[in-house]
């Protein structure tokens, strides 16, 4: 599949193992691995570092093999909830980044480029998350209040 801006067909990232099948060496039954997820996720940790963790200490391949549940999905059943989406405050971050570079370097046009790209894929995940309602109708994003969105 091409890549949205650059007009490049990039095939690099991880991919899944075609084969979602329980691994022989889990030890760790659907319940205990549930507890995992919310006893990281409450020390303030976003659902991606929570699999991280879960896959480099305890040997946990993936979340949703063992559980039949995603981490997101736990964690929502759990009333453990972002009031942003994690991918969503990612690219607020990302955002925030190129604003403090871009008020440094006032020529720099890729920073520009990079500014314009950054905040139309903000626009779209945020259409996306009100029609999917994660996110409420009336939530309006603010480019001057982004910082405080981020921090909370």
């Amino acid at each position: 599949m091409a890549r949205m801006y650059s007009r490049n067909k990039g095939k690099s990232g991880s991919t899944k193992p075609l084969e979602s099948k329980k691994v022989s060496w889990v030890r760790y039954k659907p319940a205990e691995v549930e507890s995992l997820v919310l006893k990281l996720a409450k020390t303030g940790l976003k659902p991606s570092k929570v699999g991280l963790i879960l896959r480099d200490s305890y040997g946990i391949p993936d979340v949703k093999i063992i559980t039949n549940k995603s981490i997101t999905k736990i964690l929502e059943k759990n009333k453990v909830v972002y009031k942003i989406p994690e991918d969503l405050s990612a690219l607020i971050k990302r955002q925030i980044d190129i604003l403090k570079h871009f008020e440094s370097n006032k020529q720099d046009k890729t920073a520009k480029r990079g500014l314009q790209l950054t905040e139309s894929k903000i626009n779209r995940l945020i259409r996306y998350y009100k029609k999917s309602k994660r996110l409420p109708a009336d939530w309006k994003y603010d480019k001057n209040k982004a910082r405080l969105l981020v921090e909370n």
